[in-house]
């Protein structure tokens, strides 16, 4: 028997950032990426999504922002489903930041870079301002904030690439392999950055030891279907379940 109680607290139940249900997809050559991947991830959670190359990793990220459309199956983000109607709104709430820098960075100078995205979704004026102000003290780039991001290192132009994305003040944060050719310093000065967003993330990598330090919580993805869900560390002890999925940790990397 439900009591009245019951219902108001239902009512205001809070959305996950990233609900998928039963996705399924097959490009246009009839290969078939997808094949029913169930994932949810509620707000604030920090997820690793890991895989082999072909596992569909990518074409799971395409459907977050409206990029590719399901075959079967459905996404929302913050509630809000991704659909042709609601394609700007989804794309303010799924900030992704590329592997590459510079596919994302290409305004003359640090501040004019982080204020286009904002820009484009309307935000002006003082508000515009404050937004690039916090993202650049964000990411520990505000000094940097009249150069070029030519004359900036890896690491400090990743880091602007972050500050662009979170100038939009998304609900969920995609990172596409985020510590792919950065130095020691610089893999680390990321890494002390992503750990103090109050923010949901979804990071896609095949840096296990960086899931590790990252993310509780990682999912498996191969061949299409989500293998398994779980704590990363849990996950990564695991010797058997990672070679069959073509996974592997560096050579003399030990879990403590």
């Amino acid at each position: 028997m439900t009591t009245d109680a019951a219902a108001p607290a239902a009512a205001t139940r809070v959305a996950p950032s990233l609900a998928v249900e039963e996705l399924a997809y097959s490009y246009p050559d009839g290969h078939q990426a997808l094949r029913g991947v169930t994932l949810r991830i509620e707000r604030g959670e920090r997820v690793a999504l890991l895989g082999p190359n072909g596992a569909g990793k990518t074409t799971l990220v395409l459907h977050l922002n409206g990029i590719l459309a399901p075959g079967h199956g459905t996404v929302s983000v913050g509630g809000l489903p991704v659909t042709r109607q609601n394609l700007q709104e989804i794309r303010r709430r799924v900030g992704i930041v590329f592997q590459d820098p510079d596919d994302q960075l290409f305004m003359p100078t640090v501040a004019e870079d982080v204020a286009f995205g904002p820009a484009n979704f309307g935000v002006t004026g003082a508000e515009l301002a404050a937004r690039v102000d916090a993202a650049l003290a964000t990411v520990g780039m505000s000094e940097h904030r009249d150069r070029s991001p030519l004359h900036l290192s890896g690491g400090q132009r990743r880091r602007v690439a972050l500050a662009t994305v979170l100038a939009c003040e998304p609900e969920i944060l995609v990172l596409d392999e985020p510590s792919t050719n950065l130095d020691p310093v610089a893999r680390r000065e990321l890494a002390e950055v992503l750990l103090g967003l109050d923010a949901t993330m979804l990071m896609v990598t095949h840096d296990l030891p960086y899931a590790l330090q990252l993310c509780p919580r990682s999912v498996i993805l191969d061949d299409g279907v989500v293998v398994t869900d779980g704590p990363t560390r849990e996950l990564l002890a695991d010797a058997e379940l990672l070679r069959q999925h073509r996974l592997e940790l560096p050579y003399g990397f030990r879990l403590d």
